[in-house]
């Protein structure tokens, strides 16, 4: 399997799945610049132009959700996932799609206003809301990890998406001083050998 990578966005997720599982995999670096997955070849493969993707035999794919759900169901052995009869399913399916649907658009509206936009063109006003509203996303979080370490229960591809979105989410400067559930999960997720090879790659 091939993984379409630049570090520190989302392709990190497909490469500390693949890490977690133990499965093979050769990796295609990109620069985080546009430019850099603008070719003809790689718009064959992700028509955005953006990672990550994965070429896996004949199949190609792109969006990072679908593709940790493919992996774990053709390779998984069932690992990672909770089974659906299982009485933590509904929790796994809830916290795998929160990142995206929850976490995410309040983090890219940060990166937008402190990273991609030139200084004369950002708003004080947009990051503040984006910030204000990416606490209130993570207190969902904080409140889910009372009691426990994980989001449902035991690590599962959950903890990839909603925790790497948490991970990003304090690197940018999210404020969780009052969220000690959060802090301690970011930290237990950091210290994970395979999230650790995952980000040297």
């Amino acid at each position: 399997m091939k993984v379409h990578h630049i570090p520190n966005t989302r392709s990190v997720r497909v490469v500390w799945l693949l890490e977690e599982l133990g499965l093979p995999y050769d990796v295609q670096k990109y620069e985080l610049k546009p430019a850099s997955l603008r070719t003809e070849a790689y718009t064959k493969i992700h028509p955005m132009n953006r990672v990550p993707s994965i070429e896996d035999g004949d199949v190609t794919m792109f969006e990072s959700g679908a593709i940790i759900q493919y992996i774990l169901a053709k390779y998984g052995d069932g690992r990672l996932a909770p089974a659906p009869d299982s009485d933590k399913f509904h929790k796994y399916l809830q916290w795998f799609h929160y990142c995206e649907g929850m976490l995410m658009p309040p983090v890219n509206a940060i990166v937008v206003q402190t990273v991609l936009l030139p200084e004369e063109r950002r708003s004080e006003v947009a990051l503040a809301q984006a910030t204000k509203l990416l606490g209130r996303m993570l207190t969902a979080v904080e409140q889910e990890l009372s009691g426990q370490d994980y989001l449902a229960g035991a690590f599962t591809a959950a903890d990839i998406m909603s925790g790497q979105a948490c991970i990003v989410s304090h690197r940018l400067g999210a404020d969780v001083s009052d969220k000690p559930n959060v802090q301690a999960y970011i930290a237990r997720l950091k210290a994970r050998p395979a999230l650790q090879r995952a980000l040297a790659v």
